[in-house]
């Protein structure tokens, strides 16, 4: 068996200068993707809390990964995702959402509304800690054209305290006896975990979805009758 230090020297020279780069791309990628290219509508849990607070787990108990250019990367990759959320919603309205997904996504979607005429300004900073808040919020407001200038100010205030604040949270737990050294494990374990969730939530949206469509059919043809 590895001892601690043999196992965190191994990943080091894996997450060398290249590797740290691909690391930072990924992480990013997946934050920026899960809002603006609507990933996390599939797979909400891959883009979301665990991701970052595992992120910071791994740059804490790894020298080639910085925590500054980790975390400053994650808020500007979570803002300019909703960013991008946001002139979706705008410019393509409530057809874009209806598009997107089946009978689970709509239930989302009506409780995003709700949310969103609630809580205003606020929801955009709110809904970044809420899986389907994250994704659907920027899109509403884009729909119900929130002011551009309000929403970019609320945009930039839960960038910061979602994707710099949770990855700090990450960095700074390894400061507890015991996190650092089984850092990789505590991360993987966050990371497999939310793949899995996020793979059942697909497929039983899927699953509702192929449902809806065959009692739909039925309901045709016995109309067509």
């Amino acid at each position: 068996m590895l001892h601690a230090s043999a196992l965190d020297g191994q990943l080091d020279e894996l997450l060398g200068h290249s590797g740290a780069i691909l690391f930072y791309l990924v992480i990013w990628g997946l934050v920026f993707a899960g809002t603006a290219l609507f990933l996390g509508v599939f797979i909400p849990f891959v883009t979301g809390d665990s991701l970052l607070f595992g992120s910071g787990l791994v740059a804490a108990s790894t020298p080639n990964l910085s925590i500054a250019v980790l975390a400053v990367g994650t808020g500007i990759a979570a803002f300019l995702g909703d960013q991008v959320g946001f002139l979706l919603g705008r410019r393509y309205g409530r057809g874009y959402l209806d598009r997107h997904g089946g009978r689970r996504t709509r239930v989302a979607i009506a409780k995003t509304e709700n949310f969103y005429r609630k809580f205003g300004w606020w929801s955009v900073v709110i809904a970044r800690f809420m899986p389907w808040g994250r994704v659907f919020v920027p899109v509403v407001a884009g729909v119900g054209r929130m002011n551009y200038y309000k929403f970019l100010s609320s945009n930039a205030v839960g960038a910061l305290a979602w994707g710099v604040g949770l990855t700090l949270i990450g960095y700074y737990a390894a400061a507890i006896p015991g996190v650092k050294n089984a850092a990789y494990v505590i991360a993987g374990v966050f990371i497999a975990a939310s793949i899995i969730f996020g793979f059942r939530t697909w497929r039983e949206d899927r699953r509702e979805t192929r449902e809806a469509a065959a009692k739909a059919q039925v309901s045709d043809q016995i109309s067509g009758e």
